[in-house]
């Protein structure tokens, strides 16, 4: 019987080192002449701040060492774990937020999404969702959080930012109960495919969700969004998928697919072991802290993972044609 793994293996097999020219070159430093996006997700531990603020130095010292001036933070989910009393003026938001990345040091608005932790509903704090969009709402400052799906432009790329707290069935029957509503749903994914339908002057295409598409983490992969989000990945060619949920460090390349999968979901939560190896399926997956820089030129995009002691752990580059170059 051919187990889950081997399946894996074969049919989704990962050809980074085979496209990769320039395999085994030593990591080169960041272009100061290029643009430059910080991301980070699963950060937001409740009185629990060691990880989080372990990464965030680590991101503060690796942005000046390297004199970037950021043009943006992603926040790719599960900002806040427990809940954030007195709302919008909840004083994690600035302790754990405008305090832990300062502008002075992170330049830049902080686009955020949805995780499924900033879905969950508890006693003392039903409406997370709807405090995280009002906060942003104020204005004053730089979470940014429109709405649950948005776009944006930054130089160079075209980025869709998704919500990925879809229906996802656990076990036979069951389904985790922080989600879109299937009306929410259903308009999303229609507004998914009519953006990636309109044209744009972007040489790349970035979208984001919270969730993996495909993750050798504990979650795994994910069976509702491969049914609905990865077909259209697929057919218009999107050059890079960027998630969190599992926390750790991955990079995952499949044969004949135009999409890279970027895993940043190191950003201060508690780690988790890996349930696929990177020599199984790769060709990245660490369980680390850590977040990822993101430079972007016309003509490709570099991708750093990068440690809570500052040292770049594995970067690749992806050009506008597709060619994927795996540093190391």
């Amino acid at each position: 019987m051919t187990t889950r793994r081997q399946f894996l293996r074969s049919t989704f097999a990962f050809s980074a080192l085979a496209a990769s020219s320039s395999f085994g070159r030593a990591f080169a430093a960041p272009d100061r002449a290029a643009h430059h996006v910080l991301m980070f997700g699963d950060w937001g531990r409740e009185k629990v701040y060691d990880g989080q603020r372990s990464v965030a130095n680590a991101m503060a010292q690796y942005a000046t060492r390297n004199h970037l001036k950021t043009d943006a933070i992603f926040m790719l989910g599960d900002a806040w774990y427990g809940p954030l009393d007195g709302g919008v003026d909840s004083p994690r938001f600035h302790d754990q937020f405008e305090s832990m990345y300062p502008a002075s040091v992170f330049p830049g608005k902080a686009y955020s999404i949805m995780g499924n932790h900033d879905y969950q509903h508890m006693p003392q704090n039903v409406n997370k969702r709807d405090t995280e969009l009002a906060y942003s709402a104020r204005g004053n400052t730089r979470w940014t959080q429109p709405s649950l799906w948005y776009t944006f432009d930054l130089p160079h790329m075209h980025v869709i930012a998704l919500d990925s707290n879809v229906y996802h069935p656990i076990k036979e029957g069951n389904a985790v109960d922080f989600t879109l509503t299937p009306q929410e749903q259903a308009q999303q994914l229609a507004w998914f495919e009519d953006e990636l339908a309109k044209p744009t002057k972007a040489p790349f295409t970035v979208v984001m969700g919270h969730h993996p598409i495909y993750s050798d983490g504990p979650h795994g992969d994910h069976k509702t969004l491969i049914a609905e989000w990865e077909p259209l990945l697929r057919k218009h060619k999107v050059p890079l998928y960027l998630a969190g949920h599992d926390h750790d460090l991955q990079h995952l390349e499949f044969e004949g697919h135009p999409t890279s999968f970027v895993c940043s979901g190191a950003g201060g939560a508690d780690l988790y072991d890996l349930r696929i190896t990177q020599d199984q399926r790769g060709p990245y997956a660490k369980k680390v802290y850590g977040f990822t820089h993101m430079e972007s030129t016309p003509d490709k995009l570099t991708l750093r993972h990068v440690g809570a002691d500052g040292n770049v752990l594995h970067a690749f580059t992806k050009s506008h044609d597709g060619t994927i170059n795996v540093l190391s």
